[in-house]
């Protein structure tokens, strides 16, 4: 169900629009840079500190997989870890060690020994055949909790940041929401277009992505209208675009990407108009669900507004996260990975409806990061990159879809449909919007339902678009799965057989009835679709 804001934002969509060059990339790929610490991998020991060759590995261990365009994040966003006259290294860390009696993190002494992560990031990407964009965080939230403390956190914090604390949206700092800066307030948009400036004045990147994902919290809403939000990021839109055009190099198109919420009602709350912005000279729309893969979005309704540009499904290495424990910090909470079959079967849908291309977000994080308890990792199934551009591929591919608890959208919640509670007497319905293989659904699939803990004795019945399934005594992964984490435990699990012939392309509604038994919660559902007939 749309909100009425969804609603007026879709009404307002062109049917069609005047043809414009479109960008030539299928596979996008984000790098945030704080990988190359946070996570073991093959090329960086634990507790190593931060070196070129690292962020070189980040870009090295791509090449070649089908991953066209290297999206690099600087940091934050607030930092520059490039050569800057704007907000130089050494001014940063010479005012938190001043402030704090602190040393520098390896970041830090990395660029105040003249490193540049930009410049090496860019010279490695055209060594290795990828198209090098910057991707800048336009407003992140990470560790500004911190910045009047004097701990390491704290070296996040810019100077800018510390000393306007007029500047931000509220007065917690404990809230990620509040503790951003207000975008309405001309002087944080123009600090962050400075960064932009000397980032495309002085470096030779194909693409600039601006992140209104990070954090996804930019005005006060009480306090602006509708209007003005699109009129203040519309107008920033076409401040970059022409900042993009003027320091072209060769004469070749500079492509500006924004990253943006795939639920249109968290459009207008971020200010947000598509159309406007596309018509500002925006080429390429990459819709996240935060740092989650969601199948189910709005990226068909997406593109039918903006026929202009090329529209993204962004995917990432978790569709849902466990409770974090208490009293800890970052990272700490387990989470249930994204598997070969749920890529595939995402950017399958994403074609059907419309989009140009996919993205990876936070793809490394298969690896082990953060605190203990949370394995076990493994190393990033890059394989699939070779195969997420190909739509005839995907097409044939046996299919898995799911539902999950995955990004609770503050200005969405009525999208959140898992975890869901149900007593005795009660129906839960769902809806999945399915697209077919190659050939159409030719073999019976399973339908399964996990929940938060054991399904007790209660019984249950399973409709799949208004007619009964029967039940299945299978319960197990029905693909192989080299992820255990959250996986479901068989009593938590119920199944049922899935006939090919009742499958709908389109919209396909799904209910399960808890008929007896003590109340449960739904945390987990998913439809395993084998694609062909064996030989």
């Amino acid at each position: 169900m749309k909100t009425a804001a969804g609603a007026a934002w879709l009404a307002r969509c062109p049917d069609a629009g005047a043809a414009r060059p479109k960008p030539p990339f299928r596979v996008l790929y984000s790098n945030d840079t704080t990988n190359t610490v946070s996570c073991v991998s093959p090329w960086h020991k634990k507790g190593e500190p931060f070196r070129a060759a690292h962020l070189e590995a980040t870009v090295d261990e791509v090449a070649g997989t089908g991953v066209e365009a290297h999206l690099v994040q600087p940091g934050l966003g607030w930092i520059p870890w490039w050569k800057s006259r704007v907000y130089p290294a050494q001014e940063h860390y010479r005012w938190f060690q001043e402030r704090t009696g602190l040393e520098p993190d390896s970041y830090g002494k990395y660029m105040l020994a003249g490193g540049d992560v930009v410049k090496v990031f860019i010279e490695r990407c055209r060594r290795r055949g990828q198209a090098p964009f910057i991707s800048l965080r336009m407003n992140d939230a990470h560790h500004l909790e911190n910045a009047g403390e004097k701990n390491r956190s704290a070296v996040w914090a810019t100077k800018f940041y510390v000393e306007h604390p007029e500047y931000r949206i509220g007065p917690d700092p404990q809230r990620p929401e509040q503790h951003v800066l207000n975008w309405a307030i001309p002087e944080v948009r123009a600090h962050k277009f400075a960064l932009i400036r000397e980032l495309c004045e002085n470096y030779d990147l194909d693409g600039f992505e601006m992140d209104f994902m990070r954090f996804y919290s930019l005005f006060q809403l009480d306090r602006t209208t509708s209007a003005q939000r699109r009129g203040v990021m519309t107008e920033f839109t076409r401040q970059v675009r022409a900042l993009l055009d003027r320091t072209s190099r060769g004469g070749r198109r500079r492509w500006l990407c924004a990253r943006v919420p795939c639920y249109v009602e968290a459009l207008d709350p971020l200010g947000l108009d598509l159309p406007a912005m596309v018509e500002a000279g925006l080429d390429m729309v990459n819709v996240s669900a935060s740092y989650f893969t969601v199948q189910q979005t709005d990226l068909a309704a997406i593109r039918r507004s903006v026929p202009q540009a090329a529209v993204y499904l962004e995917m990432c290495h978790s569709i849902w996260n466990g409770k974090k424990p208490p009293g800890r910090g970052y990272d700490t909470f387990p989470f249930r990975r994204t598997t070969p079959e749920q890529y595939f079967t995402a950017a399958h849908l994403a074609y059907a409806r419309g989009a140009g291309g996919v993205s990876a977000f936070n793809f490394a994080y298969y690896r082990e990061h953060g605190g203990p308890g949370r394995g076990p990792f493994a190393e990033p199934p890059f394989h699939i990159f070779k195969r997420l551009g190909d739509r005839q591929w995907l097409a044939e591919q046996s299919q898995h879809w799911f539902l999950a608890p995955g990004w609770v959208c503050p200005f969405a919640r009525q999208r959140s449909l898992l975890p869901r509670k149900l007593a005795a007497g009660q129906t839960a319905a769902f809806t999945l919007d399915l697209a077919p293989p190659t050939g159409g659904w030719q073999r019976d699939g399973r339908l399964r339902i996990q929940g938060e803990s054991s399904l007790g004795e209660g019984r249950w019945t399973a409709r799949l678009n208004n007619q009964a399934l029967t039940p299945s005594d299978d319960v197990s992964e029905p693909y192989p799965n080299p992820y255990p984490p959250m996986l479901g435990q068989p009593e938590a699990m119920r199944a049922w057989s899935v006939p090919a012939g009742i499958l709908r392309d389109g919209p396909n509604t799904l209910e399960f009835m808890l008929r007896d038994g003590r109340p449960v919660t739904l945390a987990f559902l998913d439809l395993a679709m084998p694609a062909v007939v064996p030989g």
